[in-house]
């Protein structure tokens, strides 16, 4: 049924998802989906729950596989919002979909929010990290925030421009901003470099 949400509102949008659209795409009697869920707010909630656990998930594995420098572990944890498991039109669709009702749903947006603090707080953890190992000038919270803001634009970009705006072309940008901000731990194209002693 979930994933039956997320094509609906990737499909038509928010206002024109309805449970009986789910109930077909799903196909399940409709009576299933009103039972289980009661109301569109309470299916599109677990569908923001289940976005939101997959999207944790997958980051934590990709950074637990990482090595344990800081520039693996970082580029690891930026490079998993465009892994092709999450980063597919259907599930940037859905999720702009869901977030644009945020402002008159403070339900969709504390669950959206709450459940991304996470990685937030561990972003900015890494920022700092590499701003002690490589005596950057950058202030780190704010060095996470833009770090957030873009993949969040890079997003965007995709779901607005599709096969237009490839994610090879996203992940590019994504390391080119990494050996910007971070020239001691990446090379200009975000390969990771091992910090020498008289860099640290």
């Amino acid at each position: 049924m979930i994933n039956a949400t997320i094509d609906s509102l990737a499909k038509r949008g928010y206002a024109a998802t309805t449970l009986a659209d789910v109930a077909d795409g799903a196909g399940l009697s409709r009576g299933i989906v009103n039972f289980h869920f009661t109301s569109k707010d309470n299916l599109l909630s677990e569908t923001i729950r289940y976005l939101q656990d997959e999207y944790t998930s997958n980051w934590l594995a990709m950074v637990g596989k990482a090595k344990s420098d800081t520039a693996s572990q970082l580029l690891a944890m930026v490079t998993a919002d465009l892994d092709r498991k999450i980063c597919t039109h259907r599930k940037l669709a859905a999720w702009f979909a869901l977030i644009t009702e945020a402002k008159s749903r403070p339900t969709y947006q504390k669950l959206a929010w709450e459940r991304d603090d996470k990685y937030r707080t561990t972003l900015a953890q890494m920022c700092r990290q590499a701003k002690d190992e490589g005596g950057y000038a950058f202030d780190a919270q704010s060095t996470a925030d833009a770090i957030y803001a873009m993949q969040e634009g890079l997003w965007l970009r995709m779901m607005l421009f599709g096969k237009d705006y490839k994610r090879e072309t996203a992940l590019k940008v994504a390391l080119d901003t990494l050996g910007t901000i971070f020239p001691k731990h990446f090379s200009g194209d975000g390969t990771p470099l091992r910090l020498q002693p008289e860099d640290q």
